[in-house]
């Protein structure tokens, strides 16, 4: 039997995440204490006691998510559940510098620095309100792709996330993503509506926050990760460093191929899939990609001794 571990994106956060493990395990708070301190900020007090509007804030959220994930990922490591233990590791969208930091291949300070660098670089690419996305759901991805591009006009417009197969993000100029809701409609989509989000992620329009992530990661040190990653951009494993560096920079104009990337981990032989971190939006998409596949959630320390339990089971 072979299972992944999978770290959640944006839009997982709540208050409060994190707080029981690292309540339950030296080890969780410590990655807390770790975060805090590569920012120069107490980040875990607004995590666990802070207002919600303030944890959304693209470049708060991006390095919190990281944070909790990192802390179950440790507290299974105190329960004797290496990141060894799956033979993939992946993550959606900023996931990945999660997936990354399990793996070994990026310190958590580093990890925290550059989600912090990425949150602000993506949330100041593009005016507030120029940007917009939009969740097409019951259209599968091609059909998505092509209501984009009737969308666009001389404007921009992207298949941002392909995230399962009947729910693609759009993502682009807010007049064009507004054109292409109702596109989606006249076409069959179930639902098409606008997201709650602070900018036009995954799209062209971020190529500013691109060239400033080319920047911040060219001053950390990236080691092959001791797990494959599977890549956003690529939908397959990857270990090179140097080819990780640059397609975390693509990353941020490309599409997240999570469809692709859970259908290809289905197609390697593995069976179960962890979620590692806030919520249980990526086990959701999993089960409707890859049936096959169990899913289990790893976010709290009843989670991490369960998983325990059943891996020495």
């Amino acid at each position: 039997m072979s299972r992944a571990f999978v770290f959640p994106g944006q839009g997982a956060q709540s208050i409060g995440m994190g707080k029981a493990l690292a309540d339950a395990y030296p080890s969780a708070k410590a990655v807390f204490d770790e975060v805090d301190e590569a920012l120069g900020e107490k980040l875990s007090a607004l995590v666990w006691e802070g207002e919600q509007d303030a944890l959304t804030l693209t470049q708060n959220a991006q390095p919190a998510l990281m944070a909790t994930s990192l802390a179950a990922m440790r507290a299974l490591e105190a329960e004797g559940v290496s990141v060894e233990a799956a033979s993939f590791v992946a993550g959606h969208s900023l996931g990945e510098y999660s997936a990354l930091a399990a793996a070994g291949a990026l310190s958590i300070a580093d990890a925290a620095r550059l989600l912090r660098a990425r949150g602000k670089a993506m949330q100041d690419a593009v005016p507030v309100g120029v940007g917009a996305m939009a969740a097409l759901l019951g259209l599968d991805f091609e059909t998505a792709e092509a209501v984009a591009l009737e969308a666009a006009h001389d404007q921009v417009c992207q298949a941002a996330n392909d995230n399962d197969p009947a729910q693609v993000v759009v993502s682009g100029h807010k007049e064009a993503v507004e054109r292409a809701v109702e596109i989606a409609k006249g076409k069959g989509a179930r639902r098409a509506v606008l997201l709650p989000v602070s900018a036009p992620f995954h799209c062209a329009l971020m190529q500013p926050a691109a060239e400033a992530m080319a920047e911040a990661l060219s001053h950390v040190e990236m080691k092959a990760p001791v797990v494959p990653l599977v890549s956003n951009v690529r939908a397959r494993a990857i270990s090179d460093p140097t080819t990780i560096r640059s397609l975390l920079v693509e990353q941020v104009t490309g599409s997240v191929r999570w469809r692709e990337s859970v259908a290809w981990m289905a197609d390697q032989d593995v069976s179960e899939m962890w979620e590692v971190g806030a919520g249980k939006a990526l086990s959701g998409m999993i089960r409707r990609i890859a049936k096959e596949v169990e899913t289990r959630a790893v976010g709290t320390p009843e989670d991490v001794a369960a998983a325990a339990e059943a891996l020495k089971g």
